[in-house]
């Protein structure tokens, strides 16, 4: 009977149980459950970025019960406060603060370290994480520009670190049977896909110049970045829609369906990108496109696009986001959630498949917390027990690379012919120019 016990609890705990898709079991609490496996049973977890975003993923580290939360990295005081405090009550043990999180990655015991900061800092801290001998868990982009992105995948091989981008999708049980479906012939061969995402987001205004916060180390948050002078409409979250430190929604919401949308109709790099946008709706200081529609062509004769309306909330096939697949007999539907829809060519409703869990697409920091689990636990599996992950550092950074191609060819104004085997630009020095960024002297020799 012991010997049961023991195997039932080391099975709950590594998320392989049903009852673990929420992350514990009822009664018991993440303590609870860490103090029977035992301090040597549970992944340290240092989180950089905890304001929105980074507070929610780094709870629901905190949550499993073979993790513990060992640091919180932020350069906004107040941030790192709260997160501490909610830390707190879930593991019932204060995390460290650290505004640096070069300090977490001098920590012996620190495993992991996730990175759910601005774009610009991605790939750098997860580069820099690799160096150190600690694996990643990288908030999607997996880069702010195409050299940083083969940078990380180098990064990843050359120090055998075990980097997971955080296109949870990958991990959603009725997605992948979605994406198995499709793989097995549903809908006949897939050749186009369509990808949209749709909000109502309201003007940024013009920004004034003014004296940085007391909370906030502004010099770290623009770490690698050429340094721009503090306005009061950049930070917390303005930052997406500036080229310096953001990569538009093509990135910022694009990167989950065109990620699917790879997925399923199995490619790699492209062979043409065209695309076509601007900010059409205020007149602020938006850099980045408000409406955008990318379009890329695949060597297998398939073709993806993405639609982009950030100001403009009317749904493509009944959702704000998504993405369809068009076959050779019908067609198949993932939206926001952890559901499809399959339909005949003369738009029959053939299958329909949904989720039990409710998922909040218009929720910025964190939609789908239970499903995210199955994620999380993919990632702690890859690093104890050599799982394969469900979305690799590689497979991120050919998925991101899609958006950014789309981004540098509206850039450039001009349609890319791609190199199919590396995703490389050819014969386009306009193009190029957007390739990698300009860095804060001294940032460059650091990331090589």
């Amino acid at each position: 009977m012991e010997n049961k016990r023991r195997s039932f609890i080391k099975k709950t705990a590594m998320g392989v149980s049903a009852a673990s898709i929420g992350g514990i079991l009822p009664g018991f609490s993440a303590h609870s459950y860490g103090n029977i496996l035992g301090a040597n049973e549970r992944l340290k977890v240092a989180c950089m970025g905890v304001n929105s975003r980074g507070n929610a993923v780094g709870s629901n580290f905190a949550m499993q019960p073979n993790c513990e939360v060992l640091y919180s990295c932020d350069v906004d005081s107040r941030a790192s406060e709260k997160f501490i405090a909610n830390i707190a009550k879930i593991q019932n043990k204060k995390p460290k603060h650290s505004t640096d999180f070069k300090k977490a990655l001098d920590d012996k015991d620190v495993d992991i370290l996730i990175v759910a900061t601005p774009d610009h800092w991605h790939a750098p801290a997860a580069i820099m994480a690799c160096k150190a001998g600690k694996h990643v868990y990288l908030e999607k982009p997996a880069s702010h520009n195409p050299h940083e992105g083969e940078m990380a995948v180098a990064a990843a091989k050359k120090y055998n670190r075990v980097v997971q981008m955080g296109n949870q999708r990958r991990s959603w049980p009725n997605v992948m049977a979605a994406i198995g479906e499709l793989k097995q012939g549903i809908i006949g061969r897939p050749y186009f896909a369509k990808t949209w995402y749709a909000n109502n987001r309201p003007s940024i205004g013009t920004g004034k110049i003014t004296e940085v916060p007391s909370w906030l180390n502004y010099e770290l948050w623009q770490g690698p970045a050429p340094r721009e002078e503090f306005r009061d409409n950049i930070v917390h979250y303005n930052w997406h829609w500036f080229w310096n430190w953001g990569t538009g929604e093509a990135l910022n919401n694009g990167t989950h369906f065109v990620d699917l949308a790879r997925w399923g109709l199995g490619v790699d790099y492209p062979t043409k990108v065209s695309s076509n946008g601007g900010r059409y709706h205020y007149n602020d200081d938006w850099e980045t496109p408000d409406t955008q529609i990318i379009n890329l062509e695949f060597p297998n004769n398939t073709l993806m696009t993405w639609e982009g309306r950030s100001c403009n909330g009317r749904s493509v096939e009944g959702g704000s986001v998504g993405v369809m697949f068009y076959g050779e007999n019908g067609s198949m539907a993932i939206e926001g959630g952890n559901s499809y829809k399959v339909y005949d060519l003369n738009n029959k409703l053939l299958k329909e498949v949904n989720g039990s869990r409710k998922i909040g697409t218009g929720n910025l920091s964190n939609p789908s917390q239970d499903l995210d689990v199955l994620h999380i636990q993919n990632l702690f599996d890859a690093i104890r027990k050599g799982t394969t992950l469900n979305s690799d550092i590689t497979g991120g950074h050919q998925s991101t690379l899609l958006v950014q191609l789309g981004n540098i060819a509206l850039r450039s104004g001009s349609t890319l012919n791609i190199d199919s085997n590396n995703g490389r630009i050819l014969g386009n020095d306009a193009a190029m120019k957007y390739w990698r960024r300009d860095y804060a002297p001294g940032w460059e020799s650091i990331l090589t």
